[in-house]
């Protein structure tokens, strides 16, 4: 789905999805009680990232920056993954191009099987699940983008809050991704150590190539401001499935405009094989500071199991 509108501002929309959310909050509250019933703990290590937004935050690249620095295994449920297809989810795969061990599935399964691997004593990397206590967590990070911030302030779906803003006081570490414009609403709470991190995206192409830029990501704004010499966008619901019709027609509009279509990394791995070498993608680094891993590193090491 796209990101509803509504998500960025409190507005008439929202306000009458308010009442909703209670419903939401607190169906989501039973749900949790009953999966901290015998969570399982790991022999490993784990660290959690996650964000506490319906997402769109940035926190696959963050995954990546730290399971590559620790050298760690991921595991994550793998959005619109198929046993059927063999398809493992957009941002497993785009992990798995980056040489790192991507177990994708039943989190718990996957961790359980990690653990067998007893001369592996490297931490795991959890891609989400902040919100899920069956699975306990030695290091727990939330990932923001400080565009973002707490969207409307509101809970699902009248905004794009998962729990309350105070769960923040939970998290061991904050890492808020810097964006050009700052949402002023993002307050942090004290006491909860917050690290910055910077996204440059990287065109393959010249400054001066007009471009057609097309994604299905939670905010796809961001990665068409991140662009130069956009000429024509078009977005698509996160986790998009693009058909041969979708192709078709961007490919119609670059002719129109005589540019070159380019999407994001995570849209580029859902393109049909054979189109892939017709598209580029922007490839996106995001760099977190350095005191952040020194920071994990001691944590790592004061955390007991």
């Amino acid at each position: 789905m796209k990101t509803p509108w509504w998500f960025l501002s409190k507005n008439p929309v929202a306000l009458l999805l308010v009442p909703v959310s209670w419903i939401y909050y607190f169906v989501g509250r039973f749900v949790y009680w009953v999966r901290k019933i015998n969570p399982v703990i790991s022999k490993r290590k784990i660290i959690c990232v996650g964000n506490i937004l319906a997402g769109g935050v940035g926190k696959t690249p963050v995954v990546r920056a730290i399971a590559t620095y620790l050298d760690s295994p991921v595991v994550m449920r793998g959005y619109k993954k198929s046993a059927k297809t063999g398809n493992v989810g957009d941002e497993a795969t785009m992990l798995a191009r980056n040489g790192l061990a991507v177990h994708v599935g039943d989190r718990k399964s996957n961790i359980l099987l990690l653990n067998r691997q007893e001369k592996d004593k490297t931490p795991i990397v959890m891609d989400d699940g902040l919100q899920n206590p069956s699975i306990k967590k030695d290091v727990s990070i939330v990932v923001f983008d400080d565009g973002i911030g707490f969207g409307n302030g509101f809970l699902l779906p009248a905004g794009p809050l998962r729990v309350p803003k105070r769960k923040l006081k939970d998290a061991d570490a904050i890492i808020v991704i810097k964006n050009k414009i700052k949402n002023k609403n993002l307050v942090l709470p004290d006491g909860v150590p917050v690290f910055y991190a910077q996204n440059q995206t990287v065109s393959p192409y010249d400054e001066d190539e007009k471009l057609v830029a097309f994604a299905g990501i939670g905010y796809p704004k961001k990665f068409f401001g991140a662009l130069r010499n956009v000429v024509a966008k078009q977005a698509f619901p996160d986790h998009y499935q693009y058909t041969s019709q979708d192709i078709e027609k961007l490919f119609a509009l670059a002719d129109k405009k005589r540019a070159k279509l380019i999407t994001t990394e995570k849209d580029w791995v859902r393109l049909p094989v054979q189109i892939r070498d017709k598209i580029k993608y922007a490839r996106l680094d995001t760099v977190i500071e350095s005191k952040f891993f020194d920071w994990l590193k001691e944590k790592l090491k004061n955390a007991n199991i």
